[in-house]
């Protein structure tokens, strides 16, 4: 049992015990009976309270603030008398009872977070009852989502206006440089960018063979160099094949020799891939390649993350959108897409994080002359648009035309930057390496 003081001379005990927490609720409406101004002040409502009656009275103060109405006994009672509602508080004994309860207010935010935090145990209580009353998917991502949520719950308060304003006043008068953001390693994207914003959900769209794996991967690679950390979830590839990716680019080791490197590895290269390991190594970086992965899968992973490489860069990428797991039933597959995609963009502020989404087209893109990439050509594009502050698309002029003079170029069109300008930014693709790299610095060999 914990003892908690309101003043120097009483004692408030809470435990778990339901009647030591009710004494919290009740002290929080005294202190609003002792100073009404309170009332308007709160952020608390009527669900935190765990008694029928408690729930009552402050449904009623809730009330009269919104009519601008005083709070007292008197107001208090009129209200539960027009709602025929006094006999279930209790009486008006009841009510003077809790106006002469409490001596002082000083403590009330101590005891209004209190009383938010008995809530989010019986929300947690609650859900996770539910869940093994009825173990399924569905109750164990709603056990997940009710933690979470109860979680985050007080943790941010907002700034006051003085604090965003001061903010604000620092960046007019203090040079942060270009870059804001994690750099691409990419300098013509960084330009357009001003690097990876944190709690951005930044999709990167393509038709196959466009180089978005490779792409994604670089951008990881980028982030690590710089002392940060990745958490890559590839529901398609295997943990192997990635790394060999990432070795690869690191050691410029040509890709098609990972398929019998005893055989087709030189001398050379078995010292660049030894070397690549060593560096491969030395990185925080976390593949997950479990091929079926739900949101919540990708969230739990992020947190372990944060949790063991705090205040570090952090880069998350998805590879892909339409392979994550939907948890639910839903009418429409652009429903449980759009279910999806707010989740992650939730993700993304909940941990300050950027994370890279990546998505296939529809095969509308074929059937154009032109074959450079649209919004509209997104599968589920609605909701993918709509959560996403940047929209980019891979194009390979190549690819389409062999008589291209765009060879071994990808175009990256940003086509929606919800803080920036849209436009193309071109880099050079060395595939064989699974490298982009700024134009003018096109690898020669």
């Amino acid at each position: 049992m914990k003892e908690t003081k309101t003043d120097q001379n009483q004692l408030i005990h809470i435990d778990s015990d339901p009647y030591q927490a009710a004494e919290v609720e009740n002290t929080v409406l005294g202190s609003i009976f002792l100073e009404p101004d309170l009332a308007y002040e709160t952020n608390l409502t009527v669900e935190h309270f765990s008694r029928a009656a408690n729930r009552i009275i402050f449904g009623a103060i809730q009330k009269l603030a919104e009519q601008n109405v005083p709070v007292d006994v008197m107001t208090v009672t009129q209200k539960l008398l027009e709602n025929e509602q006094i006999e279930n508080v209790g009486g008006v004994s009841y009510l003077t009872e809790l106006a002469e309860s409490v001596p002082t207010t000083a403590n009330f935010p101590y005891y209004q977070a209190m009383l938010i935090e008995q809530y989010k145990k019986r929300l947690m209580t609650r859900a996770a009852s539910d869940y093994l009353a009825n173990p399924t998917e569905e109750t164990a991502e709603k056990m997940y989502s009710t933690f979470i949520e109860a979680q985050e719950m007080g943790q941010k308060p907002s700034q006051s206006k003085i604090e965003v304003l001061g903010e604000i006043f620092d960046e007019i008068y203090e040079d942060a440089g270009e870059l804001t953001g994690i750099s691409s390693g990419l300098m013509e994207l960084d330009r357009m960018t001003g690097g990876w914003q944190s709690s951005d959900l930044i999709v990167i769209a393509g038709r196959p063979s466009m180089g978005k794996t490779a792409y994604a991967l670089g951008l990881a690679k980028a982030c690590c160099e710089q002392g940060g950390v990745a958490d890559i979830f590839s529901l398609e590839m295997p943990q192997k094949q990635l790394i060999k990716r990432f070795l690869s680019s690191i050691g410029n080791i040509e890709g098609s020799k990972w398929r019998n490197s005893f055989k087709l590895f030189t001398e050379q290269d078995k010292k660049r891939a030894q070397y690549a390991m060593d560096i491969y190594n030395k990185w925080a970086i976390n593949i997950h390649d479990n091929p079926r992965q739900t949101v919540a899968d990708i969230r739990a992973a992020v947190r372990k993350t944060k949790r063991e490489h705090p205040g570090r860069k952090h880069i998350v990428v998805i590879d892909y959108l339409q392979l994550i797991t939907p948890i639910g039933k839903f009418e429409r597959h652009d429903l449980a897409v759009g279910h999806i995609t707010r989740e992650l963009k939730q993700m993304a502020r909940q941990f300050d994080v950027p994370v890279m989404l990546l998505s296939q087209l529809s095969r509308a893109v074929e059937q154009r002359q032109d074959k450079r990439p649209m919004m509209s050509d997104l599968r589920d594009s609605g909701s993918i648009e709509q959560d996403a502050d940047i929209v980019s698309f891979l194009y390979r002029d190549d690819y389409y035309n062999s008589e291209s003079e765009a060879k071994n170029i990808v175009e990256v069109i940003l086509a929606k930057q919800r803080n920036g300008p849209v436009g193309t930014v071109q880099l050079a693709f060395v595939k064989e390496y699974s490298q982009f790299l700024n134009l003018e610095r096109r690898f020669d060999g």
